[in-house]
């Protein structure tokens, strides 16, 4: 057996089913030894579509993504996946090839520094310079990868290790002395939290992406106390969206009860969440009223870095959360419920309706024909604001969305990934016509494996999300975010590949297409051709607080005369 063999038997003995990737020169030992392996290899057409399905996958799964790439621009452009798993807490796991040892730092084919690159972008990278290292190095990988705070983790391996005779052991022990992450938080802590809340007169829960495998706990502490609660865009199906007690998400976009109830509160249980800047606007100014906020967080890294936290508790969500529902008691906040209820019913995500087809109408449409019973992608920008706002999440790992790192053209791979995560479960892609023509290549993956995924094209001709800042910030000078003189016609690009390819432009004729779309046997694509000038409302703007929200399009407002 040689090194690239006992790479995969090494994967193999981590439960690896699925690896995302595309050969090259100095990993192909190891895609030769994948050619008799049960492992099952998604080709990909694109590097970053292979880390962003790896993404998707674990996110969708909850186990480990696993994406291969060769040397120099292959290992390169896993670069992007790898910083947006990193922001999102995704346990993903790269192996990348490389040029012979001898060879390294002489500039030769297709070398590159993948370990410097990617040092800043992955929770733990690793170089294997000797071949019997090979199950070690990989169990730790996929161990650092899904324990603690989930981040990536790349093991480059160059190709000299990869043909080198393997005369280890896989019979190997996990020794990592540094790394010890907490998981059970302090008695004490907790606790301190539930006498807080007893006494809380305006409290609110917090609940974020790292709390979607505790949903079952957060949901007995909720209904137990009464608490309203907030689901961030990455907490979104943790708690059921349709609830009675979610306010729907905060912060730039988020729901004027959410972000109303956070600058209200007298105290705030955060959990699984790192109070990004897109929650929080001005630090300053971000929940003035609380005088205690508690902090739940596997990372002690996150608590206080941003907001000054109270009652810190280090570990794990969903242990927290258990501790905290055997505890919790029904909290006295009827006076509170009647303020939350008024600004829920007076102010709920909402449009006004136009002569010509909008995105909300269309995402709404679906959710609706759905039951909600769907795992949900997108890529960045208007439609995946308007998705999170429109499509109620009642389940966890039902919304993947890339929340740290906006990275548009997610929304393809996403899908990909969800997809082959969770086989017979229906998946939709809500994409815009910007983001999708990052990695629309990808459609050749959907079609060689013809996987079901459903893709909605929201196309209104423009890079709209910068169009709406344009808009309101800079003096309607719209620079180069005009799209619909050279897009393509998305339906005819999706029959080139093989996939059926619908057009949309009539509202009357939504039903029917909505219909046509979740009944085909197989991937379909649809492109609805919505109105061009819709904006994403409320909104904070950059820098603002929840005092500055901007309730509805104020060019609207102007014109209608109020």
């Amino acid at each position: 057996m040689n090194g690239a063999a006992a790479i995969l038997k090494a994967l193999e003995r981590q439960g690896v089913e699925i690896i995302f990737g595309h050969p090259g020169g100095t990993i192909m030992p190891t895609y030769d030894a994948l050619y008799d392996s049960p492992i099952r290899h998604i080709l990909v057409r694109h590097e970053q579509g292979g880390v962003h399905a790896a993404t998707a996958y674990a996110r969708a799964s909850g186990k480990v993504g696993v994406v291969m790439a060769t040397s120099g621009p292959g290992a390169l452009n896993l670069v992007t996946g790898l910083q947006d798993a990193l922001m999102d807490s995704t346990a993903v796991v790269a192996i990348t090839g490389n040029v012979p040892q001898a060879l390294i730092g002489t500039d030769a084919f297709q070398e590159a520094d993948v370990v410097g690159i990617t040092q800043p972008v992955t929770k733990h990278n690793v170089q294997i310079r000797n071949v019997n290292d090979i199950p070690r190095i990989i169990a730790e990988a996929f161990y650092i990868a899904a324990t603690g705070r989930p981040g990536p983790v790349l093991v480059d391996v160059p190709k000299d290790v990869q043909l080198a005779e393997f005369n280890g052991s896989f019979d190997v022990e996990i020794d990592l002395p540094g790394y010890k992450p907490t998981y059970k938080g302090h008695p004490r802590q907790i606790e301190r939290a539930l006498e807080a809340l007893e006494i809380a007169q305006k409290p609110v829960l917090m609940v974020g992406g790292g709390a979607q495998h505790a949903a079952p706990e957060l949901i007995e502490f909720a209904e137990k106390t009464g608490i309203p609660v907030i689901p961030t865009l990455m907490g979104l199906g943790a708690f059921p969206g349709t609830h009675k007690q979610c306010l729907g998400m905060p912060g730039m976009h988020g729901s004027v009860a959410a972000n109303r109830a956070i600058h209200h509160a007298d105290v705030i249980l955060a959990i699984g969440l790192r109070f990004d800047d897109r929650v929080t606007g001005k630090v300053s100014r971000f929940a003035p009223n609380a005088h205690t906020i508690i902090h739940v967080d596997i990372d002690p890294a996150e608590i206080g870095k941003l907001v000054n936290t109270h009652i810190p508790v280090v570990g794990d969500a969903k242990w927290v959360a258990g501790e905290l529902a055997k505890g919790a008691r029904p909290l006295k906040i009827g006076q509170w419920w009647e303020e939350l209820n008024e600004w829920k019913t007076k102010h709920p995500f909402s449009y006004k309706p136009k002569p010509h087809l909008q995105s909300q109408e269309v995402i709404q449409a679906f959710w609706e024909a759905t039951g909600g019973k769907a795992i949900v992608t997108s890529g960045v920008g208007q439609h995946q604001m308007f998705t999170a706002q429109f499509f109620k999440f009642d389940r966890p790992r039902s919304w993947i969305n890339s929340g740290g790192l906006g990275t548009m053209g997610v929304g393809l791979p996403f899908a990909i990934g969800a997809a082959l995560a969770r086989p017979g479960e229906l998946v939709i892609d809500f994409d815009g016509d910007g983001s999708f023509q990052m990695t629309l290549q990808e459609l050749a993956t959907v079609k060689k494996y013809n996987l079901p995924v459903k893709i909605v094209i929201l196309n209104n001709g423009f890079l709209g999300m910068v169009r709406q800042w344009q808009d309101l910030f800079h003096a309607r000078r719209y620079s180069e975010v005009y799209l619909a003189d050279s897009n393509p016609d998305f339906a005819k690009l999706a029959e080139a590949y093989g996939i059926k390819g619908i057009t949309l432009t009539d509202r009357a004729k939504l039903a029917d297409a909505v219909r046509e779309v979740l009944e085909h046997d197989g991937p379909v694509l649809l492109e609805a051709r919505v109105y061009h000038e819709e904006g994403v409302f409320p909104m904070i703007p950059s820098g603002g607080a929840a005092e500055d929200m901007i309730i509805e399009n104020p060019r609207e407002t102007v014109e209608a005369g109020d």
